[in-house]
């Protein structure tokens, strides 16, 4: 060992993980999650299952059924599409970003007829648009209409209550499925008052998790119509993990001690108040956005309705690669921005503030990057940080 040398792979202080999603993980989880493993067909596993599954229903804020699977928010896509549908049944579907994309390829690969609604990546749904492609639909041929609430590759937000209502306005039948993987528990969401019939979540953002669960939250109606839906289906079967949750069991082995996580982070938003959570959440995202513009950078969300209390995602000046600048911010600072997907790699840069995340850690975030951004010779005005925390002082 060289005891005079510093070590290329050293850094002092802790890692800053401000990419939304994976979110930092509390100790409280962390500590929840190293219990010994139980055994997963005891008493005392049951007990786990059923906290869980009512706690759950009061983050959705939802009467109906939830499951649970080990899984990726991916795989919860996947559930929410063979559970309710057959093969050659058509979805519209809405270009907001990258993971709506995504959503778009899981559906098409597994036989369904997707309208993909075109977007520019800087707006959410339109629900002028929802309620005119449904009117035009006499037949009444599309059987699900699939949104993503916030769309994590944008920092942009879809006006869900809305959604309905224009769906409604058309008195169109066709289910309503919703991806809150980047939402949920960070942003307001009501799957019962806005008439949701499918929710899709997961662990690693706003619940505060790692990765490998992911949830569906299910409506009455949606359960009905799982009854008829014919595409093939064996591991996401609703129907196999809703008759044994029933008696606080899983069909398959379940991630035992990220459920032993789950219950404390629920314990969590519920000692804090999921109202005060969202405000929490909007009066940091606000911040962030005043740093931004401070700077005189470009925000990628247009519409400010639509701005993420989740993320923010910055565009770079012309000629100034983003990937870059998060490289020299990882190097000097010890901190971990999100990276722009699809068409936007290189073009922007992801702030997340979302989870478990407070006022200080967002004045360290916003200082790594605006020291980030003279070190790399970015044109930019200074004084986003004062900006961010005048507001913050005086609410």
């Amino acid at each position: 060992m060289n005891r005079g040398k510093k070590s290329l792979n050293f850094s002092s202080g802790r890692h800053f993980l401000q990419i939304p999603g994976p979110t930092n993980v509390p100790d409280r989880v962390l500590r929840a999650m190293a219990k010994p493993t139980i055994d997963h067909r005891g008493p005392g596993f049951a007990q786990l299952t059923f906290e869980v599954l009512e706690d759950l229903k009061q983050i959705l804020k939802t009467s109906g059924a939830v499951v649970i699977y080990p899984s990726s928010g991916t795989g919860a896509w996947e559930a929410s599409l063979v559970n309710t549908l057959s093969p050659g049944d058509q979805v519209l579907m809405f270009e907001t970003g990258f993971f709506a994309a995504q959503w778009k390829n899981v559906a098409v690969r597994l036989g369904l007829e997707v309208d993909f609604v075109p977007g520019d990546w800087r707006h959410g749904v339109d629900p002028q648009v929802v309620e005119s492609k449904l009117a035009e639909d006499r037949k009444q041929s599309f059987k699900a209409v699939a949104v993503v609430h916030n769309e994590t590759s944008t920092g942009v937000t879809s006006r869900i209550a809305e959604v309905r209502k224009a769906m409604d306005r058309a008195k169109h039948p066709a289910l309503l499925m919703v991806d809150t993987i980047s939402s949920l528990a960070s942003i307001d969401y009501a799957q019962d008052e806005w008439g949701v019939d499918i929710t899709i979540g997961c662990s690693q953002k706003g619940l505060m998790l790692p990765p490998g669960l992911g949830l569906n939250g299910i409506s009455e109606k949606a359960l009905a119509v799982s009854k008829s839906a014919r595409l093939p289906k064996s591991y996401w079967d609703w129907e196999a993990m809703i008759n044994i949750n029933r008696s606080g069991f899983f069909p398959y082995t379940p991630a035992t001690n990220l459920l032993f996580g789950l219950r404390e982070s629920l314990h969590m938003l519920m000692e804090e108040g999921l109202e005060n959570v969202f405000g929490r959440h909007k009066r940091l995202g606000e911040a962030t956005r005043l740093a931004v513009k401070a700077w005189e950078l470009e925000l990628l969300c247009q519409n400010p309705e639509e701005y993420s209390s989740s993320l923010t995602a910055v565009v770079m000046p012309e000629g100034y690669d983003a990937d870059a600048f998060r490289k020299l911010v990882l190097e000097k600072f010890n901190m971990s921005l999100g990276n722009g997907l699809g068409k936007l790699a290189g073009k922007v840069f992801r702030i997340g503030h979302l989870g478990d995340f407070n006022d200080l850690m967002l004045a360290g975030t916003l200082s790594g990057i605006e020291m980030g951004l003279a070190l790399a010779r970015v044109p930019f005005s200074k004084g986003g940080v004062t900006e961010a925390l005048d507001y913050l002082s005086k609410r």
